[in-house]
């Protein structure tokens, strides 16, 4: 890890560090994807028939690329009863916690004039769910739940099969366990595609969600409009402020928990003295060792990696604003006294015993961030990511009558007689 002095630092040299992550030349992947994807649109199950037996090695048809009951029972069967259990209860965990995100149709009504809000789920959602070395039933949960407590009536599932068809157990218990309405084998651009555009095995959704590799996320940038997406996401990332109150093994255990992602995570650590920045970094390393993803921890480190050394609490808070991570951990004396000062980060974490990977699986709250800064306008995925709102307008004969006169001057202004002939003409007798 570089170890950097904030007051000597050039701002954007940590930004820069950032943004490296998303320097490569993406025109290749773009390129594939646009073309799977115009494939599937095309030739509907006759291509992705076809990309996936050349991406995961499984001859797909119309007969076995749904996910049947039986295979869920039996992967029942192959779970053990303490997972099942550790699901189960993380599954509630985030239902509870989503559920005080629900909100109800509301009208006022004033004199004449009645407005407000029409609540309504999105009717169909497509989840996709990664397969391969990448397997996260805690995803599974973390998409459908939600889905689930704002009403989605109808939540299909993608994910990829290995080449035997058979998906990972303890995704399909955790898709059962979650409500998922539908399971299908099928993984990358192509199954984006599926789930956008329809084809005759695999029914078209209204929106799709879901973590996903470089080239589900592009698929998922393409067919945006035609459905709703989630977010793109980028790498993960965490920045830990740390004021040398807590033990230095949490702080060294936390970056690597998110070092050992993905070559691409990047992990920040804020701290007020040189000496700690230094027995951080030997910490780290002390550590990583004993990683069995050691290769893949050492390289997230090693080029996105970095020690800031500042002065203050306030100085370390103004950085992580800047820097808007997805994961922001306060392990600090009094954290609370802070979190008022917060004001972009995905999730945050307060105190010694509140690691990031309690987010990831069990406290409740949304694990699927914004990433790459964007927790500056956006949020985690909730409840209100399955609703929509309609406005409710009615007005009645009186209250019209004392509004009618600026909105025909305000649509004759704009050029639009029609608009506001729409109005005068209820009231000719006038």
């Amino acid at each position: 890890m570089e170890i950097r002095k904030f007051d000597i630092l050039k701002k954007n040299d940590a930004f820069e560090l950032l943004d490296k992550r998303n320097t490569k030349d993406i025109l290749d992947i773009e390129n594939t994807v646009s073309n799977i994807l115009a494939d599937i649109r095309k030739d509907g199950d006759k291509a992705l028939f076809k990309y996936t037996k050349k991406f995961d090695g499984f001859n797909v048809n119309e007969d076995n690329i749904k996910v049947t009951r039986e295979e869920i029972e039996y992967a029942y069967s192959e779970t053990s009863d303490d997972l099942i259990r550790i699901i189960n209860s993380s599954a509630e965990n985030i239902r509870q916690f989503h559920q005080k995100q629900k909100r109800d149709t509301w009208i006022d009504e004033s004199d004449g004039i009645k407005l407000g809000q029409l609540f309504n789920p999105i009717e169909k959602c497509g989840v996709y769910v990664p397969g391969g070395k990448a397997l996260y039933p805690s995803s599974v949960l973390m998409n459908i739940v939600p889905a689930k407590v704002a009403g989605v009536k109808n939540i299909i599932m993608a994910t990829p099969p290995n080449k035997s068809g058979k998906v990972d157990s303890s995704i399909l218990v955790a898709a059962d366990m979650a409500g998922a309405d539908a399971i299908y084998k099928m993984g990358g651009a192509q199954a984006i595609g599926a789930l956008a555009y329809g084809t005759k095995s695999v029914p078209a959704v209204y929106k799709i969600t879901g973590p996903g590799n470089i080239y589900v996320a592009t698929a998922k940038k393409h067919v945006f409009g035609k459905v709703g997406i989630d977010m793109i996401a980028g790498p993960s990332e965490v920045l830990v402020i740390d004021d040398a109150s807590v033990d230095i093994k949490f702080i060294a255990a936390d970056l690597l928990s998110q070092a050992e992602h993905d070559e691409l995570a990047s992990c920040i650590a804020v701290v007020l003295s040189k000496k700690r920045a230094e027995a951080l970094e030997a910490e780290v390393i002390m550590q990583l060792n004993r990683l069995p993803k050691i290769n893949i921890a050492k390289e997230s480190l090693t080029n996105y990696g970095m020690i800031m050394i500042v002065n203050t609490i306030d100085e370390a808070i103004n950085f992580a604003n800047e820097v808007a991570p997805e994961h922001l951990e306060l392990c600090i004396e009094s954290p609370f006294d802070y979190l008022e000062k917060i004001k972009n980060a995905g999730a945050i974490f307060l105190g010694a015993y509140s690691p990031e990977p309690l987010g990831d699986y069990f406290a409740g709250p949304n694990h699927v961030l914004p990433t790459n800064g964007t927790a500056r306008f956006s949020s985690p995925l909730n409840v209100d990511d399955f609703i929509k709102k309609s406005s409710i307008i009615a007005y009645d004969k009186k209250s019209l009558k004392r509004a009618y006169k600026d909105i025909v001057s305000f649509a004759e202004k704009e050029g639009l007689t029609a608009h506001a002939n729409s109005v005068k003409i209820r009231f000719e007798d006038l």
